[in-house]
């Protein structure tokens, strides 16, 4: 008999999305809209809203569901239990470690099960702290994509979209698990349009089965926890089971699908069993808001067949926010966003001795705008830092890329750099004819696209005068003196020297000194500003 979560030890709560929306409830991040609500209401209230949303009671169904809970870097790093500068770091270091991959047998679930059915109080607690995602089981007629809580999202969109939904297909070539992130478009009860993007695992192992005629088992899980959807968006080779893992930094508990030999997080809110059929892409799905700000148009696609819908007793059901004005604050651009900088920061591993940071704006979709800030060692480690940028995505387009003194998060210092360490006929990359994604506007049909690389560093070895340096805040620090005559006896002081030498918390004393040395012919100014005694 396999392993169960009894033996295993392992808290089928502690990675449940509903927790994580709880811990966002406490903090103040989550705005809940408890009286009855339409589907129509959702995607305005959580359209440019910074907090994550609740509603308590939508539709005729009275459902739960959630939106926009990684629609920001801080809820992100809440996830992972870090700052919002130190998620990328916390993200590699989880990268790196191996976790367990534990299955939950039948047997586990049916003694649950049989508990529940026995009227003992400790039975019944027993039994509601093994929840799973498999609590309740619907298939055949009973299972119906129009009786879950879809919402249309944008006003030109196809139909209602399951947005939020990771897909697992296993790969019959090794019996990896692949994971990734899709978006269902409802055709009907048992039908769902799905959009295969190019190049991507779930494409080719789709591809594959239809040459060969035959039908592709996938489990759609909606309602996870945010780290489920971080593994879900990275392309690393691995078996994404165990990258799930890692990313939680815990053992995963996996649970067969009912219809299906796939295995799935069992702690899961909801799980759509099906499988995409042989015809290939013959469908029309679309169009939708895409996550550059415009919509995609409609393709022809492949359709999910739904066989089964699992889901917890109390399931919490998920959207995740795409497209819009607000970029920033969608889930799509925050988690494109940290895919991007994970792989990139891979990329200049090899590229660059001394990476600081890696920082990609979600307001450019989460891919298309770059930031690096780096220690330069040698001449032209900016440049190598921009072409190893531009070759590890496709979707990286423009790359900035700064000394350690600026910081990449602030707009601010990002916007005055620009100004005053860049010049356009020195410091610009250009290059040409790069793979592309089709969805931008600016490409207007090209199949391929242009990148540019912004050198805003310092060159290596320049030695700084007064005007490259930043102006700061006095610190009055420094050694003390009797007087301004002794302190310049010791040599040259700039003026915040000459306050420090006399303890000064004024400073207009000094300035009366200088004034004394200055009438006597003893004062000279150095071409640094500094003051200094003429010497006899």
């Amino acid at each position: 008999m396999k392993t169960g979560a009894r033996e295993t030890g392992i808290d089928l709560e502690r990675f449940r999305l509903r927790r994580f929306v709880e811990e966002l409830r406490q903090s103040g991040e989550l705005e809940v809209r408890d009286g009855a609500a339409d589907l129509a209401d959702v995607a305005p209230a959580l359209e440019g809203n910074a907090r994550a949303v609740l509603f308590e009671r939508l539709g005729k169904e009275g459902a739960q569901l959630v939106g926009n809970v990684m629609g920001s870097r801080a809820r992100l790093a809440r996830a992972f239990g870090a700052a919002p500068g130190e998620l990328l770091a916390e993200v590699l270091r989880r990268l790196r470690a191996t976790r367990k991959v534990s299955p939950v047998d039948a047997t586990t679930r049916y003694l649950k099960h049989l508990a529940e059915a026995w009227n003992h109080t400790h039975a019944k607690k027993e039994a509601a702290n093994k929840l799973e995602a498999q609590d309740i089981v619907l298939t055949g007629d009973k299972a119906d994509l129009t009786a879950l809580p879809v919402n249309l999202q944008h006003g030109m969109d196809g139909g209602p979209y399951i947005s939020a939904s990771i897909d697992f297909v296993l790969d019959p070539s090794n019996g990896w698990t692949n994971v990734g992130v899709r978006r269902l478009m409802l055709r009907g009860r048992r039908e769902a349009g799905v959009d295969l993007n190019s190049p991507s695992d779930l494409r080719a192992l789709y591809e594959s089965a239809v040459k060969q005629g035959r039908k592709l088992p996938v489990a759609f899980v909606v309602g996870a926890h945010p780290a489920d959807y971080v593994a879900a968006v990275m392309r690393l080779p691995a078996d994404e089971l165990g990258l799930v893992a890692s990313l939680r930094g815990a053992p995963l508990a996996v649970v067969k699908c009912v219809s299906c030999e796939i295995r799935v997080p069992a702690d899961a809110e909801w799980v759509l069993e099906g499988y995409l059929d042989e015809r290939g892409h013959v469908e029309a799905e679309g169009p939708y808001g895409e996550f550059l700000g415009y919509y995609g148009g409609v393709k022809q696609n492949p359709v999910f067949h739904l066989t089964a819908v699992t889901r917890r007793r109390d399931a919490l059901f998920q959207t995740a926010t795409i497209g819009g004005r607000s970029l920033a604050r969608t889930d799509t651009a925050q988690l494109n966003a940290l895919r991007t900088e994970v792989m990139v920061w891979r990329a200049l591993e090899t590229a660059v001795r001394e990476t600081k940071a890696v920082y990609a704006t979600p307001a450019s979709g989460g891919m298309y705008n770059l930031r690096i800030a780096l220690r330069p060692r040698v001449p032209g480690e900016a440049r190598n830092a921009i072409a190893a940028a531009f070759g590890c995505l496709a979707n990286v387009k423009h790359v900035f890329v700064v000394d350690p003194d600026i910081d990449i998060f602030s707009d601010e210092q990002m916007d005055w750099a620009l100004a005053t360490r860049f010049q356009a006929d020195r410091d610009l990359v250009v290059q040409s004819r790069f793979r592309t994604l089709p969805l931008d506007p600016s490409l207007s049909g090209a199949k391929t696209g242009a990148k540019a690389g912004f050198d805003l560093t310092l060159p290596v070895g320049e030695v700084r005068g007064i005007e490259s340096t930043i102006p700061e805040p006095p610190r009055l620090e420094g050694k003390r003196f009797a007087s301004v005559e002794a302190a310049l006896a010791d040599g040259p002081k700039t003026f915040e020297a000459l306050m420090a030498a006399l303890a000064s918390r004024d400073g207009r004393e000094a300035v009366l000194a200088l004034e004394a040395l200055r009438e006597a012919g003893r004062l000279v100014r150095e071409k640094d500003g500094r003051y200094a005694l003429r010497s006899t």
